[in-house]
């Protein structure tokens, strides 16, 4: 029988972590189970992936290449930017609606010390599509649009993480964004502007803030 070599058995390990990721989530992730699951010594687990988080990095980047970042098709003719961003936003992030777990693995694995290399991996996988959905926009404007998506998205993974939010929340925040970043706003800005109280309110008056104070149990506010 032939010997296996490392890279099988590498792929073997990665496959049983992606599985207890995606049925336990990220604290049935140990090393002992790891090797029983994957007919291995924990020895072999060490000499293949240092620490437990390389071990975990490598299964959550698997798992967003097959899912999160699995290849987009070009922007079709005359797709609009607005669309196209969306297009985007729901091919990455509906995986994550099916698997709560993986994002909340992948939240708690973005806090330690692989951040960059994860956010490079994602910024690897998704700026080519979403470079071609703006391809006619000024850097600037394309530099802009990166930068509050990303940290948005981030933002809102973190409050799932913290039950601050549910999942399904996040996808309807992320395309009223995208809404707010591809709509002229200066209508609602000057009718807001028209409409101004002459008198402030004052900032201690809990009527102003009500509508936007969450609780982990609170819906997220309706807003446009």
């Amino acid at each position: 029988m032939a010997r296996e070599t490392e890279e099988v058995i590498r792929a073997r390990i990665v496959h049983e972590v992606r599985g207890l990721l995606e049925s336990d989530g990220y604290d049935a992730v140990q090393l002992r189970e790891v090797a029983r699951r994957a007919r291995v010594s924990l020895t072999t687990i060490y000499k293949l992936f240092p620490t437990r988080d390389e071990l975990l990095i490598s299964a959550l980047e698997r798992w967003m290449e097959d899912n999160t970042y699995a290849p987009m098709s070009p922007p079709p003719p005359g797709e609009s930017v607005h669309d196209g961003l969306v297009r985007v936003i729901r091919h990455v992030f509906s995986p994550w609606e099916q698997h709560p777990l993986m994002l909340e693995a992948y939240h708690r694995a973005r806090t330690g010390p692989a951040a960059a290399r994860l956010d490079n991996h994602g910024l690897d996988a998704v700026f080519p599509i979403a470079a071609a959905v703006l391809s006619g926009a000024t850097p600037t404007y394309l530099a802009d649009i990166a930068v509050i998506l990303s940290n948005m998205t981030y933002a809102l993974l973190a409050q799932c993480a913290d039950g601050t939010l549910t999942v399904p929340e996040v996808l309807p925040i992320l395309e009223r964004t995208i809404h707010r970043l591809t709509t002229n706003n200066e209508p609602e800005a000057t009718a807001a502007l028209h409409h101004r109280t002459p008198t402030p309110v004052s900032p201690l008056s809990p009527d102003v803030a009500a509508p936007f104070r969450r609780t982990p149990d609170s819906p997220a506010p309706d807003q446009p």
